[in-house]
């Protein structure tokens, strides 16, 4: 599914709450992705202050280091902490 993020707001530690060009928003956890992820590009975003830089191009998050994340995982992540919000595994 092709999928756009339209808006994006900082919570607290590396989650933001997305809303998507589909109509669906939610919330994602980039903190296990920002620390496991072993790319030099991602190890900016480990600084808070650097992660909640984010800015939204046509179609994602994105930082100054131009790392980003696809809209498409970003999607699936916020349905599956949905998913796991209402204890459906």
């Amino acid at each position: 599914m092709l999928v756009s993020v339209i808006k994006a707001n900082y919570i607290k530690e590396y989650k933001v709450k997305l809303h998507f060009d589909n109509g669906e928003s939610g919330i994602v956890d980039l903190e296990s992705t920002i620390f496991n992820d072993h790319r030099k590009i991602f190890k900016p975003l480990r600084n808070i202050d650097f992660f909640k830089s984010f800015k939204l191009d046509s179609w994602t998050m994105t930082w100054s280091n131009e790392a980003d994340f696809s809209p498409e995982f970003l999607y699936d992540l916020s349905l599956k902490s949905k998913e796991k919000a209402h204890g459906n595994r």
